[in-house]
């Protein structure tokens, strides 16, 4: 297992993901801002869209300042010991790779619940958009994980067969 491309392609993957991510967690702190200050009847969005906007920043902003050296690190201990970097990267993703679980329980729950905040809701302007704000939020990072888990998955294969 000396060929760290699989390295190379699964952290570049993981940084245009990080990118993504902040670029739609900016997207709704501005769609947020919008609907705050011009469009009364949607308001309640901005909660949801804001919350979830903050994890989104945060989260995407730290895969894509460690990305490089992550890499790197992993790229030069695949070439020093490749046993080594087997057992260590193993357990390693499958950690990444279970804790997606938890987090796509969480998003499908948030689902849920912004879905039946809607149904519930729907006469009452404010709660409405709130349950909007959510399933929207929920639904693009639930999409996200979706992706990311298929590509941690692919990972683990090649350090697994490489």
């Amino acid at each position: 297992m000396t060929d760290a491309a699989f390295i190379t392609e699964y952290f570049g993957a993981e940084k245009i993901h990080a990118l993504l991510l902040m670029l739609v967690g900016m997207v709704a702190l501005a769609l947020a801002a919008w609907m705050v200050k011009h469009h009364k009847p949607l308001r309640g969005m901005a909660v949801p869209l804001v919350a979830a906007a903050l994890i989104q920043l945060a989260v995407g902003s730290i895969v894509y300042a460690r990305s490089d050296l992550h890499s790197s690190q992993l790229q030069q201990r695949v070439r020093q010991d490749p046993a080594e970097f087997k057992r260590a990267e193993m357990p390693r993703m499958k950690t990444v790779i279970t804790n997606f679980a938890l987090y796509r329980q969480i998003e499908i729950a948030l689902l849920a619940l912004g879905m039946a905040i809607v149904v519930l809701l729907r006469n009452r302007e404010y709660g409405f958009a709130f349950g909007l704000g959510l399933v929207l939020q929920a639904g693009i990072l639930l999409a996200q994980d979706y992706f990311a888990v298929a590509r941690a998955e692919r990972y683990l294969k090649a350090v697994v067969g490489g």
